[in-house]
């Protein structure tokens, strides 16, 4: 045993130190005459595939009034087809020692699958029928509807931080979908029908807006093969509409929010901003951004950390989050638990001015060549998960991304530097263009 931890730990050191090679994965992709998109990523390690479909369609596409009805969709679609009974699809997966699921977001919704490698052919087929025959009756929408609601009130409605995000959200957002949530206003819920699943399902749910992501045990010409004979037959939806955003106004004044709820167990304050997104073939504002949020506040050893809960001891927790795959553009967040005895308003303050100490001293290069390693050892433990990989290039296709994109993504990373990082956060993290929201169970905590 022990010297095979030697040899793992000796094999990760040398891919540390040397190249990250992203082309270590095995990809192929192709497109299917009808347009559907298909990416096969193998790993034969394990006798199990997972199928996954990736619809270009989230709730930022849905019609105005219509909200929610992107996840009320994936709700209906575990319903019965002309082949299939309701709920039979999932029982299917069961009987066959497999899991699926669905999930829904802003820019895509997507179906899967983990079965052993020869019930592949079993999951195409009724994927492929549902994507395509769906069938719906009345009490179906009734059901369904109860249910997106109970999960509103679960989720959200009985959880202050889930109101407070999603009221911060729709402040960010102005003109843009994103400011909605995602499973919907519950108003709008509330009046889903028949035609509003429908119309969206045929507008949106064919193979010419869909992406195949196959990953395990599998052959590229063997899914090939059984894409073409179940997707392939599906006719493409001529009629696909362009998918067209309205975006946001240039913001010239910052904004703020003060969310009180005696149910709030933690007060804090969150304060984000508009960011770019990752762009096909232009990712490297994006990357540097990325990095900027593990130097701000990736961690213990982060600088917000340093300064703000160790060396001024005001807060328990800091942190700075971005995520550039989106569609449109992201946010750039910042979020601050104040200490014991720390107003809300001294834990913001104590906030701007370190980051403005963080823009003028620049970049610890030990600090971010250090990031750097940690980045190189996730990317080759991530190899290890299927679901992970297959989620990254499925993603990525959904918001305009390529395999290629994808696989330059961690050398992109690498290649960021001190300079580039400190001009991502002048360009964004200007005060007139911030979004900041106070978090409290009252007037005791807020002052």
């Amino acid at each position: 045993m022990i010297q095979r931890i030697t040899l793992a730990a000796a094999a990760l050191t040398a891919a540390l130190t040397g190249p990250l090679r992203a082309e270590n994965e095995a990809v192929t992709a192709f497109t299917l005459d009808n347009g559907m998109e298909v990416v096969v990523i193998e790993d034969h390690r394990a006798p199990v595939v997972q199928q996954m479909v990736w619809y270009r369609a989230g709730s930022a596409d849905e019609p105005p009034g219509q909200s929610g009805v992107a996840h009320f969709l994936e709700h209906l679609l575990f319903k019965g087809t002309d082949k299939l009974a309701p709920g039979e699809l999932s029982a299917t997966v069961r009987a066959n020692g497999g899991q699926d699921n669905a999930f829904t977001s802003y820019d895509y919704t997507a179906y899967f699958q983990r079965v052993a490698s020869d019930r592949l052919e079993l999951m195409m087929q009724m994927e492929s029928d549902r994507m395509t025959n769906l069938r719906l009756g009345e009490e179906d929408i009734a059901t369904e509807r109860e249910v997106i609601l109970e999960e509103r009130n679960q989720r959200t409605d009985n959880d202050p931080v889930a109101l407070f995000r999603e009221q911060l959200q729709a402040v960010q957002y102005l003109n843009h979908r994103y400011g909605q949530p995602v499973i919907g206003w519950r108003h709008e819920m509330e009046s889903l029908d028949m035609a509003d699943a429908l119309s969206f399902y045929q507008t949106y749910y064919a193979p010419n807006n869909a992406i195949l992501v196959v990953s395990g045990d599998v052959g590229p010409d063997d899914v090939k093969a059984l894409a073409e004979e179940y997707y392939g037959v599906i006719p493409a939806n001529p009629e696909l509409p362009e998918r067209f955003r309205s975006q946001e106004p240039p913001q010239t004044a910052a904004r703020r929010l003060t969310f009180e709820d005696p149910r709030v167990a933690q007060p804090y304050v969150q304060r984000s901003y508009l960011a770019p997104e990752r762009d096909s073939g232009a990712q490297q504002k994006a990357a540097a951004l990325y990095l900027l949020a593990e130097l701000l506040g990736g961690g213990n050893t982060s600088y917000l950390a340093n300064a703000l809960q160790f060396d001024q001891q005001v807060a328990v927790y800091s942190g700075a989050f971005y995520s550039g795959s989106s569609l449109d553009d992201t946010s750039f967040t910042f979020l601050v638990v104040p200490a014991e005895g720390v107003s809300m308003q001294q834990a913001e303050e104590a906030l701007d001015a370190t980051i403005a100490r963080f823009l003028e001293a620049g970049v610890d290069e030990a600090q971010l060549e250090r990031i750097k390693l940690q980045l190189r050892a996730a990317e080759i433990y991530n190899r290890d998960n299927v679901n992970g990989i297959a989620n990254r290039y499925g993603q990525a296709l959904s918001i305009g991304l390529t395999v290629q994109d994808v696989q330059d993504w961690p050398k992109i990373l690498q290649s960021v530097t001190a300079d580039e990082i400190i001009a991502a956060a002048n360009e964004v993290l200007r005060p007139e263009t911030s979004v900041t929201g106070w978090m409290s169970r009252g007037q005791e905590v807020t002052q």
